[in-house]
């Protein structure tokens, strides 16, 4: 079983507000990322956020931990109630294809221009605590290399929105103007 993690616990300082809730075409893009997700895994949560359209899952070990703690909890959770797998993505990695789960398969793989969306084993939990709590780099590519996940391209990568102008291109892109 995999469980989806839309991984929505940022500050969204470079956005100006919460970017979770600033529309694209309409929709939230924090409503966009667990539709996308619904249709991929068995299961999805929001982890970061108290509310959304599913439930959420706090950041593990703690509020503030950035994509890694997001993936921690979500490993957490899945490891608590029988999921194998996570998959992720960002709140605002919008346009991801309908068939990412085969493109990450086997997992751990992940999106070389966004590792933060990827197909991990729930039970690498455990490596991933040891380089958040490590001496080491504390980032997503630290963590891919640590398992030795690999990475995945694209021929076209999904839109990470993290400013205003991101968000009105991406707009554009789906009006195409």
């Amino acid at each position: 079983m995999i469980l989806g993690a839309v991984l929505a616990g940022g500050q969204s300082s470079r956005f100006g507000s919460d970017k979770a809730l600033a529309e694209l075409g309409g929709r939230s893009l924090l409503a966009r990322a667990v539709e996308t997700l619904a249709g991929m895994a068995d299961k999805v949560v929001v982890v970061g956020r108290t509310k959304s359209p599913v439930l959420c899952i706090p950041d593990w070990p703690a509020p503030g931990g950035g994509p890694l703690g997001g993936i921690a909890g979500a490993m957490n959770y899945a490891l608590e109630h029988g999921y194998e797998a996570v998959l992720t993505c960002g709140v605002d990695s919008v346009g991801l294809p309908t068939d990412l789960v085969d493109r990450l398969s086997p997992a751990p793989r992940y999106l070389e221009a966004q590792p933060v969306v990827g197909l991990w084993q729930a039970d690498f939990a455990g490596a991933l605590e040891e380089i958040m709590f490590g001496k080491g780099k504390k980032s997503m590519r630290a963590f891919a290399e640590g398992i030795r996940a690999k990475p995945v391209k694209l021929h076209s990568n999904p839109a990470n929105i993290n400013t205003p102008a991101d968000l009105a291109a991406a707009e554009r892109r789906t009006h195409g103007l």
